[in-house]
């Protein structure tokens, strides 16, 4: 098992970043997939087309967002997740986000961190002018 961290820098407030992530239809908006986001700790939440599912942890609002987080993808024991902490605090002209993803399979590892790159960093830039 590896852990997976990464950290991107936003022109935006930590709320916009945190609704982002949180709400279904701005996650849809930016990755261009389905998502299903419930909005307190033990819901449930799906994204891009059901290959990422879980349920919330911990939700602080505009500050902290720990999921338990499941990938559809080879090396992926049905019933393993990872725990995925999004950390969001406030930097001038904007929102520093620090990802940390522990327990993510070795052989998985390094596209789920591209993904991470790709699929929601550059995304959320592209889709919001972050």
């Amino acid at each position: 098992m590896r852990t997976i961290r990464q950290t991107a820098t936003f022109k935006a407030t930590p709320q916009d970043v945190y609704d982002a992530l949180m709400d279904s239809a701005k996650h849809a908006a930016f990755s261009g997939s389905a998502a299903a986001i419930g909005p307190g700790v033990g819901d449930a939440f799906s994204a891009h087309d059901g290959y990422i599912t879980g349920a919330h942890l911990a939700l602080i609002p505009g500050k902290k967002i720990v999921q338990a987080w499941h990938a559809d993808d080879d090396g992926w024991a049905g019933g393993h997740h990872s725990t995925v902490t999004f950390e969001l605090a406030p930097v001038k002209g904007g929102t520093r986000l620090t990802l940390t993803q522990t327990d993510v399979p070795e052989e998985s590892a390094d596209s789920i961190a591209s993904g991470w790159r790709t699929f929601y960093w550059d995304a959320m830039r592209a889709a919001f002018g972050w």
